[in-house]
């Protein structure tokens, strides 16, 4: 039996549940493809479950340190097991959420692993791949829909990526884990090594610590969290080290060996020196790929750069009715970014007029312990790019709501054009930073000067006086440092 759609979406994560819903409510008719887990990584591996850790993380440092508060808090403790269960329900209702949703806007869901076989075809074959996390996800409900021929007038990839792989230290779910492993631990490791300090590896990194492991992050570039404004990554290993972190960059891991109880891994800098550091487990963060293997792509001549999809700024690719968002399609790898793919897309493909995304204005966010948030261009990008600029600075310590809520340590960075007082970049580090950069999203997106902000009444008291001090900081005009 055939079906025909007016378009199909292989992949239900942030871009494409999102992508389906648009569509849908432009009146196509749509189905997903699906071959695990409705809600994607970020939903069920990825964005939600981490947060729902790191607040478990947060909860347990306020008790640890009640007496700060002037509170008195004995034999504090945590379950692991309890911690990973609030985080993995949390998931579950979410993913229930994105069934409904699917459901009410009349969305088939088709089970399976897609393939294109040829021009507004796909075939949906069983998925066996053995080496997923599918052990792991939620149970494939009952497939209503699932092997066989689907065609649409249009098909939008949006399978998203995966862990990366380093050769020769493979993730074998034991003593090396991948982020999917690290996110149920059934044990706080007493020792821990993680490779790589981006976003994943430092939540992970701030997560561990605050529940007692001893962690050591390894990083190959020379400044923790490299696309980081350097100023704000030298705050982040400052406060990493301050609660006991190790964190050594220029290096990485060439080799290890497994014992009884531990792993012993050695680790070359960049001057090819070498010394070995044990520890219980290692968690590879060094990046993900995108999940590129079994579309067929190369059966229609598709172009892509190994694992991305090459797509022009409404993600169309070089053949006509096939469009690829969101991981797959191209850094920054960040939900928020599919999901706006994901609308733009759909709007173009129904012949709207949307604007095309402009990826200089998406923010990037970290929610360790301080949080990390960016807009825009760093420092260094602007004087690459020989731009004249000034620059704001302020401190949290100098704002009575961190203080009252005992996060006095983080700093706001904001980088203006001299000739014109365009807003070029913002970088903050500290309490609640993923929720303030939001303002200054909305501000560029605006175009607004650095004098519309100045002129902007922040009220009080609240963190986003922060935001306004270090505007008026690149005037000299900073009132309470």
């Amino acid at each position: 039996m055939s079906y025909f759609y007016d378009l199909i979406v292989v992949g239900s994560g942030p871009g494409g549940y999102v992508a389906a819903i648009r569509a849908a409510q432009l009146g196509l008719k749509t189905a997903i493809v699906e071959r695990e887990h409705l809600g994607g990584i970020c939903l069920n591996w990825g964005c939600i479950p981490s947060k729902a850790l790191l607040r478990s993380a947060e909860i347990y440092r306020y008790m640890s340190n009640a007496k700060s508060f002037g509170l008195k808090v004995e034999n504090h403790s945590f379950d692991i097991k309890d911690i990973v269960n609030r985080s993995r329900s949390i998931s579950r209702k979410l993913n229930e959420g994105v069934r409904f949703l699917l459901e009410k806007n009349k969305i088939d869901v088709i089970w399976g692993q897609g393939h294109l076989t040829k021009l507004g075809e796909i075939t949906v074959s069983k998925f066996t791949n053995k080496t997923s996390y599918r052990h792991l996800q939620h149970p494939v409900p009952e497939k209503i829909l699932g092997e066989g021929s689907y065609h649409a007038n249009h098909v939008i990839i949006a399978t998203g990526a995966r862990p990366k792989q380093l050769s020769g230290i493979e993730v074998d779910g034991k003593r090396i884990w991948s982020y999917f492993e690290a996110l149920v631990p059934k044990i706080i490791p007493k020792s821990l090594i993680i490779m790589g300090s981006g976003s994943i590896g430092m939540e992970l990194a701030s997560f561990y610590n605050t529940l007692g492991s001893t962690v050591t992050v390894i990083e190959l570039m020379n400044q923790v969290m490299p696309v980081e404004d350097q100023e704000i990554s030298d705050h982040v290993k400052k406060q990493f080290e301050k609660k006991g972190v190790r964190i050594i960059l220029d290096s990485k891991v060439i080799s290890f060996s497994k014992e009884d109880n531990s792993i012993l891994a050695t680790i070359e800098d960049k001057d090819g020196l070498t010394k070995n550091i044990s520890a219980e487990y290692i968690v590879s963060a060094v990046g993900v790929v995108g999940n590129i293997e079994g579309l067929g792509l190369d059966n229609l001549g598709i172009a892509h750069d190994h694992d991305i999809i090459l797509v022009d700024s409404y993600g169309a690719t070089n053949v006509p009715g096939i469009y690829a968002i969101g991981d797959i399609a191209g850094s920054p790898m960040l939900a928020h970014k599919a999901s706006h793919e994901g609308i733009v897309c759909v709007e173009k493909i129904a012949g709207l007029n949307p604007r095309p995304l402009n990826k200089e204005m998406i923010p990037g966010c970290t929610y360790c312990d301080p949080q990390i948030a960016n807009l825009g261009m760093t420092e260094g990008a602007t004087q690459k790019a020989g731009k004249k600029v000034k620059i704001g600075r302020f401190p949290f310590s100098g704002n009575g709501k961190a203080l009252a809520f005992g996060e006095s340590e983080g700093l706001i960075k904001t980088i203006f054009d001299l000739d014109n007082g365009q807003l070029l970049g913002v970088h903050m580090i500290g309490v609640e930073v993923t929720e303030l950069i939001q303002g200054f999203v909305v501000a560029m997106n605006l175009e607004t000067t650095e004098e519309e902000l100045i002129n902007t009444v922040f009220p009080h008291p609240t963190l986003s006086e922060v935001m306004h001090e270090s505007v008026l900081d690149s005037e000299g005009r900073a009132l309470h440092i």
